[in-house]
């Protein structure tokens, strides 16, 4: 169920002979190539893309949609990342230009900052710690991830502040310091500043939800 925080990913499979035959008619007028989708992404190699923009704008509304139009969200998000599938370049696109060494680092480095919220680690101390140039730091973490790294860490903090609001009790005050912030009037205003509405607001939200 979404959201669940930010994830490693999301599995979807496809059963291209059915899709061909229950195409949904907005798919179909798009022109829809599902065999140069097929070849393209499912070839001998996988493709991989890194995380972008326009990835993230699919499936954003995930993270605070109501969680009875979550399927209908889905479906939808589905069928916009076809047309987005269709159209993407893979070539300009894949991580060719750094090396599977760097990229591994990154990810290390990106799995410390996700597992310790409550601690702020500033680039440079990252930098000396794993033995990496800090621009290549920066630029290398925003090809991998898609943003740079301290609005990536801004938003993953609320996605996770968003699962604590609404799947526990917590004092809000004691979520604010899970994730990072020395206070809640500085947790707040974050969090507004992601999700455009206060973190007792989004807490009423999801309450009012599961009442409904």
């Amino acid at each position: 169920m979404f959201p669940l925080g930010y994830a490693e990913g999301i599995s979807l499979s496809i059963d291209l002979p059915v899709l061909d035959a229950n195409c949904p008619e907005i798919l179909k007028e798009s022109g829809l190539d599902l065999p140069t989708i097929q070849s393209t992404f499912c070839g001998e190699k996988p493709v991989a893309i890194p995380a972008c923009p326009e990835l993230e704008g699919i499936f954003a509304p995930l993270y605070s949609a109501p969680s009875f139009r979550r399927r209908a969200y889905l479906q939808l998000k589905i069928q916009e990342l076809l047309l987005y599938l269709s159209d993407v370049e893979p070539e300009k696109h894949a991580l060719t230009q750094y090396g599977s060494q760097q990229t591994e680092l990154i990810k290390e480095i990106h799995r410390q900052l996700t597992e310790h919220l409550d601690q702020r680690f500033t680039i440079e101390a990252l930098s000396k710690q794993y033995l990496i140039n800090t621009s290549t730091l920066k630029e290398v973490f925003k090809t991998v991830y898609g943003l740079p790294i301290a609005t990536y860490m801004k938003e993953y903090r609320m996605a996770q502040a968003m699962k604590l609001l609404r799947e526990t009790r917590i004092p809000i005050s004691e979520i604010a310091d899970r994730v990072g912030y020395e206070t809640q009037g500085k947790f707040s205003k974050a969090f507004k500043d992601v999700t455009q509405i206060l973190p007792t607001e989004y807490r009423r939200t999801q309450d009012s939800n599961w009442n409904d």
